[in-house]
């Protein structure tokens, strides 16, 4: 049997992704790879310069514990749960009760509030910086972590409606009539009846939404100030100016801070999917 010309075309196009895919995933991890060797670097190599080169030797344990016996990068990381937990049960919550209204109920007006929530997304948040600041100011809200918290909140809510409602929308409508035809309240419809079937869509959206707001440094550094209140990634940027030349010590303070969202998808990483691929297949 000869190949076909499909065949004969793919063949080349394998080989080429087959040696383009680890060079470009190479690239892709060569700033995380640096960051990792950088912070088991010791003091000596930063001094003289031996940024790129191997490491004269792996001081993992000492600049690991020095992070948190010598700077508040505990109580940064304590912030940052403080700021993402309650943004990840505002948002979703909210969203799950705007989404199942906007998908369910047929009402004047419902297109419309449905493109406000969308609209909100893309606004940039450089425009809202000043007047955002200026109101957690007047509501003596400014840096705190519930001021911080409810931003981020109403922020997320628009994002995360839009993810439920069209979740919601693909669910059989056919489950809603027949409970109500049995007399089942609204209230019940949604809390026995069409949550359990979005749990996918509330892992999902729970993993995506820790991810923002954990990784947030723009609201993080706009609406707080201190170690009191300010989230790891604004701690980081201060601990960058107090250490100037320790950029092992900054490195490994990065590489703790990555840890809680990675460990949070691989813990949920199985509904993380599900919930990102409901529905792609009939």
């Amino acid at each position: 049997m000869f190949p076909t010309p499909i065949e004969r075309t793919s063949a080349p196009t394998q080989a080429l992704y087959k040696v383009a895919l680890p060079v470009f995933l190479i690239l892709w991890l060569l700033p995380l790879i640096a960051v990792a060797v950088t912070s088991v670097r010791s003091a000596g190599d930063i001094t003289s310069g031996n940024y790129w080169g191997w490491p004269t030797s792996f001081n993992l344990v000492e600049n690991y514990t020095a992070i948190f016996e010598n700077t508040p990068i505990g109580k940064y990381i304590l912030n940052s749960f403080r700021v993402t937990i309650p943004t990840v049960i505002g948002a979703v919550a909210l969203s799950c009760m705007t989404g199942f209204a906007l998908a369910v109920y047929k009402f004047k007006g419902n297109l419309l509030l449905f493109f406000m929530f969308v609209a909100g997304n893309f606004v940039p948040f450089q425009i809202l910086m000043v007047p955002v600041r200026d109101l957690t100011l007047q509501l003596g809200m400014y840096n705190t972590i519930s001021g911080l918290a409810l931003f981020h909140i109403a922020f997320q809510t628009g994002f995360c409606t839009l993810f439920m409602r069209n979740f919601i929308k693909a669910l059989p409508v056919e489950l809603i009539e027949a409970a109500r035809v049995e007399g089942v309240s609204e209230v019940r419809i949604f809390w026995y009846v069409v949550l359990p079937l979005m749990k996918p869509a509330i892992a999902a959206l729970s993993v995506l939404i820790f991810t923002f707001i954990w990784n947030d440094y723009f609201w993080a550094t706009v609406l707080t100030q201190g170690a009191d209140t300010q989230p790891i990634t604004a701690g980081l940027y201060s601990l960058n100016g107090q250490w100037v030349a320790a950029w092992h010590l900054v490195s490994a303070g990065s590489i703790v801070a990555a840890m809680p969202p990675v460990l949070m998808f691989f813990a949920m990483q199985k509904h993380f999917i599900a919930g990102l691929t409901l529905g792609a297949v009939k």
